[in-house]
């Protein structure tokens, strides 16, 4: 059976994928025992992906290698099955491949089949996924929100940002969000109904900030220099939650604060955290994360790009500010 997907020819510079991965079709081998077969029908795009198309070895997993497949989160059909646990026409989400099939090793790629009655299939990549999860987590266990509390969130407007100034809000916290633009900080004070937005293209943040008062809990999902506007802005004993480094991924910089002073005069914490950290708990945080979705309590924009062939583009809208919400790619 031929596939046809997206192979890492080189390291990509900035966001200029095109002449980085390749479009191309080959022959998948034989299923082996423990794989299934998925075809997939939608490809979830994240920033953290990225970090996988650099050389860096000590990120929190090893690069992909040029010549392999792109890898990312994919929801399908199982069409074929030599696993224990999955049979053909289960829907599953696993990490598979940015291509029409995805071959992978059941356990390895941390398939789990998914309740087919959930209407809108988008969500099980949005509120009911990884974006999700790690909204929920970190607002909650990383941040240890408490009602009443000033939350900030970074990306405010991109698929975990989203999730995270409305949970927070849900958690009796009031809830600020830095985004680009006025279109999207409109979105999160408007649809979303969120205390306060920042657009951060406008002007200096830390002054914008001042409206809002000191900030007890910071959803830190850029890094970068608006991290030095962020820290002076932080109540003592505040909480910093790091889930993301969206500054750092294309420009080949790292983040290198100059006010770490202040993580002492201000006794803050600052914690990463990753989903791998808590996968185990996927099915405990679904179960809360649905009962808010069904109840239209917890809401996700969708930025669709139909086709496999207009991949990258959809991609390189997680690096330009190009999208609101949640960015699919469907096939």
């Amino acid at each position: 059976m031929q596939n046809r997907f997206w192979r890492i020819e080189n390291r990509p510079q900035g966001t200029d994928f095109a002449s980085a991965l390749a479009l191309v079709e080959e022959a998948l081998p034989e299923l082996a025992q423990g794989e299934i077969r998925i075809r997939n029908a939608m490809l979830s795009m994240d920033a953290g992906t990225r970090l996988w198309l650099t050389d860096r070895e000590d990120g929190y997993q090893p690069p992909l290698p040029t010549g392999a497949p792109m890898t990312g989160l994919v929801v399908g059909e199982v069409v074929a099955s030599r696993a224990d646990g999955f049979a053909e026409g289960d829907l599953v989400r696993a990490f598979g491949v940015w291509g029409a099939l995805s071959q992978v090793d059941a356990v390895m790629s941390g398939a789990i089949k998914l309740d087919p009655t959930v209407e809108d299939r988008r969500a099980w990549f949005g509120p009911l996924g990884m974006n999700g999860w790690t909204a929920l987590w970190g607002i909650e266990e990383t941040g240890a929100a408490k009602p009443g509390e000033r939350v900030l969130v970074s990306a405010a407007a991109g698929a975990t940002g989203v999730l995270a100034v409305q949970i927070a809000k849900l958690l009796g916290c009031e809830a600020w969000g830095i985004a680009g633009g006025a279109e999207k900080c409109g979105f999160l004070t408007g649809e979303l109904g969120i205390a306060g937005a920042v657009d951060y293209k406008a002007g200096n943040v830390g002054d914008q900030l001042q409206v809002a008062g000191g900030i007890d809990v910071y959803f830190d999902n850029v890094g970068g220099p608006m991290l030095d506007d962020i820290i002076p802005c932080m109540n003592h004993y505040g909480r910093i939650a790091l889930c993301g480094l969206l500054h750092d991924y294309s420009s080949g910089t790292r983040t290198a604060p100059r006010e770490y002073d202040q993580i002492l005069m201000r006794r803050l914490r600052v914690e990463g955290f990753f989903s791998p950290d808590f996968m185990d708990q996927g099915e405990r945080l679904t179960a809360r994360l649905r009962g808010w979705h069904e109840e239209g309590k917890l809401v996700m924009p969708y930025d669709v790009t139909q086709g496999l062939e207009n991949t990258l583009s959809a991609y390189a809208k997680l690096f330009t500010g190009g999208n609101i919400g949640k960015v699919i790619v469907e096939l």
